[in-house]
């Protein structure tokens, strides 16, 4: 009787061995990164830069993502910023243009991503650079940038990260299948002499979208994509290149289904998703030969960002002789036609982003006449989009100098 006992004691305490082995190995792999991704703004910030962050090349070529619906994240909080470069943001104006934040009605920031500073490097494979996976530089200037963020969240001021999407010759110059090439086979370049990222490839669009994320990791509210788009002047682009359209989109379907990726991956880190346009695209019907149909963004993205600068209109438009000269009219238009698209879309039930304007903080010296931009002319415009029922906007202004905001 007692070998009988002895042994089921000893079989007992095999099977509960066993069992809390499997237990542990099962458990063991799920714990790891639930830890890692609790880490903090700040932990993430110093890592190494050898640590990647994020890599989308292995699933940007998954059409799968574009049949995945996409829920668009709105916001009753009105933002108002104003355009900051990353070296602007590093030197010792950023004081100054802090203060004017907290000391008016502003409370966001929109901070160039990929240009100016390198804030993220490609990885390095051989002596090839890889743009399409990143890691964090380690750099002295890049680090003081990231600093620069954190103090901005911490004195809750809205993060706006600008990436610079298509025109992108850094990422051409390095990955050259990418670039837009001419029919005989070499790069195109635009009148400036930019190469540009040819928006049919879906392998290039790993660079921008590994930089919205890392964008997001470190702290950004928002991903705002500038230069997506096809180059201007169409007519004589068709003419001059052949690009990679291997799938038979459209201009506009390209940039439609690149920014529903984009909303996809950067929605799971609870970050916004926004686009810039022509300021004509939210007066037009179609792409105007750069894939900026506002009929299709507007289902995309969160925030759409019509650049409506009175000085990019032509004189006479919409009855108004010289648009630069009068600010207030041009606003108050071009936000309507902006109006009429979305009510179309809501009234098919369709959701469609929130219209946050880019409005002009700089002096269109170029244009015959002109008038200078100062605070005047400034709330001037903040006035007529308030009117036009908008109370968010952005103004730009390359140099980052900034009258008060007293509207």
């Amino acid at each position: 009787m007692r070998n009988k006992l002895a042994r089921f004691i000893v079989l007992f305490l095999v099977l509960e061995y066993l069992l809390l082995g499997c237990a542990s190995r099962q458990s063991g792999p799920q714990s790891q990164p639930q830890r890692k991704n609790e880490n903090s703004v700040q932990e993430i910030s110093h890592q190494n830069s050898q640590d990647k962050l994020v890599n989308t090349k292995s699933d940007v070529q998954n059409t799968s993502l574009d049949e995945r619906p996409v829920s668009l994240v709105t916001s009753t909080r009105p933002v108002r910023a104003i355009y900051v470069t990353s070296h602007v943001a590093n030197s010792g104006r950023m004081t100054g243009l802090i203060d004017l934040v907290k000391e008016t009605e502003l409370n966001a920031m929109v901070l160039d991503v990929n240009s100016g500073i390198t804030l993220f490097e490609p990885v390095q494979t051989g002596n090839m650079a890889d743009y399409s996976q990143l890691t964090l530089s380690n750099k002295r200037s890049a680090q003081h940038f990231l600093e620069v963020i954190n103090k901005l969240k911490q004195q809750d001021i809205y993060l706006i990260g600008r990436i610079v999407t298509f025109k992108n010759p850094a990422a051409t110059n390095a990955m050259p299948a990418w670039a837009i090439k001419r029919k005989d086979g070499k790069i195109w370049k635009d009148r400036s002499g930019t190469a540009w990222i040819d928006p049919y490839r879906q392998e290039a669009w790993a660079h921008p979208l590994a930089l919205a994320e890392n964008a997001a990791l470190i702290g950004f509210d928002e991903v705002q994509f500038d230069y997506v788009r096809f180059p201007e002047n169409a007519s004589k682009v068709n003419r001059e290149v052949k690009f990679a359209n291997s799938e038979g989109w459209t201009k506009s379907e390209a940039i439609r289904r690149f920014l529903h990726r984009a909303n996809i991956k950067l929605h799971k880190y609870g970050t916004k998703v926004s686009a810039d346009v022509f300021g004509m695209t939210g007066s037009s019907n179609d792409d105007m030969g750069i894939g900026q149909k506002w009929d299709a963004i507007v289902k995309e993205v969160d925030v759409i960002s019509p650049m409506i600068y009175p000085s990019h209109y032509s004189k006479g438009m919409w009855g108004v002789d010289n648009p630069d000269l009068s600010p207030g009219p041009i606003i108050k238009r071009a936000l309507e036609d902006t109006v009429k698209h979305n009510r179309k879309l809501n009234e098919q039930g369709i959701a469609t982003a929130k219209v946050r304007p880019w409005i002009q903080g700089f002096t269109a010296g170029w244009i015959h006449p002109h008038q200078k931009y100062g605070q005047a002319q400034i709330n001037e415009q903040i006035r007529a989009a308030r009117k036009a029922g908008f109370n968010s906007y952005m103004i730009w202004n390359s140099a980052n100098r900034y009258p008060n905001i007293a509207p």
